[in-house]
């Protein structure tokens, strides 16, 4: 990081970066516990209100975990997969550090909700599904509805056939054949209940809370392009997004 940058950057995120660092280096092993707010003050000599916001920052991504009265830990490595999510770039980007592994293959079949919300004229619509797997852990298996005129584009994709392993996003598979780029995801987050292909994917009980990510894709005219439905092991993800006043 450029010393201009990391001279202005507020003291809170000075020592967020350096305790993330830290724990991520191995100093702080899974489960450890880190030192107190008292004690981390006077190591970097910053107030208390200022570890206390950088543990703020470490919580919401995951990296450390605090218990009432006992302390803040670190998390067990390797187990959680963070990522911000602010763009289509962002959701493109899963391919550079996870790896989609193929469920059920794009198939042709009839699903009246997931048709209903693409807005087609037909209940027949093609579908894939797939878990995303970060450091060789599952943390999310979601499903892809596409219209057939979408899927035409990648019926015969390796990367979406049976038993298939890649560093790929459907979007991203899809991206070089649209006539109209996706430009836009309608998003809905709701908490859900493990089914049984969900928990056999994520290794984690039937009927255990996860979290449901539905997202709408649409291409620059609006036309709905990809519906998938995701369901995250909250144990293995941390999903943050950082919103913005309008004009700043």
């Amino acid at each position: 990081m450029d010393n201009k940058v990391r001279e202005t950057e507020p003291a809170y995120a000075q020592l967020a970066r350096r305790l993330r660092e830290a724990v991520e280096a191995g100093r702080y092993s899974g489960g450890t516990r880190l030192p107190t707010e008292a004690e981390l003050a006077e190591q970097y000599g910053v107030s208390r209100q200022t570890v206390r916001r950088a543990f703020q920052d470490l919580v919401a991504d995951g990296i450390v975990y605090r218990v009432p009265g006992r302390g803040t830990f670190a998390n067990e490595s390797g187990r959680r997969y963070r990522r911000q999510h602010g763009s289509i770039e962002d959701l493109l980007a899963l391919s550079s550090d996870t790896v989609m592994e193929i469920v059920s293959p794009l198939r042709r079949g009839v699903d009246i909700d997931a048709a209903s919300r693409l807005r087609l004229d037909t209940d027949l619509l093609y579908t894939v599904v797939f878990r995303r797997v970060h450091d060789g852990i599952p943390f999310v298996v979601t499903t892809v509805h596409l219209p057939d005129k979408v899927a035409a584009h990648v019926l015969d994709t390796p990367e979406l056939q049976a038993g298939a392993s890649s560093r790929s996003t459907v979007i991203g598979l899809l991206e070089p054949y649209l006539d109209s780029p996706i430009v836009e995801a309608a998003q809905s987050i709701t908490v859900a209940p493990a089914t049984e292909q969900a928990a056999a994917e994520l290794d984690c009980p039937v009927g255990h809370p996860l979290l449901r990510v539905d997202r709408l894709y649409s291409d620059e005219n609006g036309v709905p392009t990809e519906l998938s439905v995701s369901y995250f092991l909250p144990e293995r993800y941390t999903y943050r997004v950082t919103l913005r006043r309008a004009g700043h």
